[in-house]
């Protein structure tokens, strides 16, 4: 029997940590989870050195780590060069990371990697020209072009979360400068605090009641009850959905791709969230891109990222 390459793959959000442990053959073997305990930039690197650890222990065997952050990253130098939801500014991720594990250590964009996934294995297949928007605290954005990866000049390419899709929108999140992103619009935040106001306003929808009981309004409680029927939470996602669809629009005209991929944990809302999506690009964006395109929801689901950052350090950084 033929030993298969194992490795790690971590994949960082804005508010929780994925890893595993994953063979040449992306099957995964180990899991690790966290949580951010705090906000400063030293806990992170533990928190995230932790998991490491752990996998690691699992696989002594492990050769390489890939790390996906939500960072713009200089992809030649391995540096994080800013981060909107994580304390990762002018960092020299990749050496400080091989210093402290003592592994070869590569690390991209934490939606780079997941589009990597999701294009050589997952929803995207066979295209070489795929978008891909992760929604979660925020809205990652990655692209393979050619069937390559683009990551623009300096790496900060491909942050379609922060298109502006409406000039005089709201502010968008943390350290963003900017109002009516992509992200302000439709990010997982926004679905609960459209559905507090939809509860609010219909009182006596399974949403309003939830709200009356001092349930938290989550974006998971809202795919729930949209799921079972409900009208006010379906809303929130119609809502949500032709938001998204807005600047998929953009997308699609700018890049013609053949895939745009929609992942991260708000998509488990499905159709309910992609068919206004797709509506608005049918009714927005130009032909003949309008009508090529495909867009569907990731394969991988909350676990792209991570099988990406696998893949990253499976391939040596040649991605």
């Amino acid at each position: 029997m033929v030993a298969r390459k194992r490795v790690i793959g971590i994949d960082a959000g804005g508010t929780k940590l994925l890893g595993g442990v994953v063979d040449d053959e992306l099957v995964v073997h180990h899991r690790v989870h966290r949580l951010w305990r705090g906000a400063d930039r030293a806990e992170v690197l533990e928190v995230m050195v932790e998991a490491v650890e752990e996998a690691r222990a699992a696989a002594p065997d492990a050769a390489a780590v890939g790390f996906g952050i939500p960072s713009l990253v200089d992809w030649e130098r391995g540096v994080s060069v800013m981060s909107v939801h994580l304390p990762l500014d002018d960092v020299s991720f990749r050496d400080l990371m091989r210093e402290r594990l003592d592994l070869p250590v590569y690390v991209d964009n934490d939606a780079n990697c997941a589009v990597l996934a999701e294009q050589r294995h997952g929803a995207a297949v066979g295209a070489s020209h795929v978008a891909m928007l992760t929604l979660g605290t925020g809205i990652g954005g990655g692209l393979v072009l050619d069937g390559r990866v683009y990551r623009g000049s300096s790496g900060a390419g491909a942050e379609l979360g922060h298109m502006v899709v409406d000039l005089d929108g709201p502010e968008c999140q943390d350290d963003c400068p900017g109002r009516g992103c992509l992200e302000a619009l439709a990010s997982g935040p926004v679905v609960a605090r459209e559905a507090v106001e939809a509860a609010r306003r219909e009182p006596r929808s399974a949403l309003g009641r939830a709200l009356a009981s001092g349930r938290e309004i989550t974006g998971p409680l809202v795919t729930e009850l949209a799921h079972d029927g409900d009208e006010a939470a379906r809303g929130v996602l119609e809502l949500i959905g032709r938001r998204l669809g807005a600047g998929i629009t953009g997308i699609v005209n700018a890049l013609n791709p053949e895939v745009v991929v929609v992942g991260g944990g708000v998509v488990a809302a499905g159709d309910l969230l992609l068919d206004p999506a797709r509506g608005v690009v049918a009714e927005r964006a130009l032909r003949p891109s309008r009508d090529q395109v495909r867009i569907v929801p990731a394969r991988f689901g909350d676990e792209a990222g991570m099988l990406g950052a696998a893949l990253l350090a499976l391939s040596e950084g040649t991605a």
